[in-house]
């Protein structure tokens, strides 16, 4: 399974890219994909909304569990990728190029509490 480099990992199986101005796209990794299966619908945050880390903030669904998703930062929502509430099955096809929302952290040394790519491979029995 393929574990891009550029990418910061939760336990919990949700990838951060940190963007040019500092906030940080968030997704699911390909390992949460394959274990769902098909996804079929998905419930995004509220742009604006406040989150804590690792409390849950969206809601994938497929055709085997619904799931949880949760910010791997705390911070505020500053933007869904509202293409996905209307094609899900884009995570299926592309985990690591469908981002969920986009999060402005509040507390930066919470980022070292995320795993690096070997440190997620290693996770997850890779």
């Amino acid at each position: 399974m393929s574990i891009p480099q550029n990418l910061k990992y939760a336990a919990s199986h949700e990838w951060s890219l940190a963007d040019p101005d500092g906030s940080f796209s968030v997704g699911i990794t390909q390992h949460a994909q394959d274990a769902l299966g098909d996804i079929v619908f998905l419930e995004l945050p509220k742009i604006g909304q406040i989150v804590k880390a690792k409390s849950n903030c969206a809601v994938v669904e497929s055709v085997k569990a619904a799931s949880d998703i949760y910010a791997p930062m705390s911070g505020e929502i500053i933007a869904v990728n509202e293409a996905l509430t209307q094609s899900p099955e884009l995570i299926n096809s592309d985990p690591y190029g469908s981002w969920f929302f986009k999060i402005q952290p509040s507390n930066p040394a919470e980022l070292n509490d995320l795993l690096d790519a070997k440190g997620y491979a290693t996770s997850i029995g890779e």
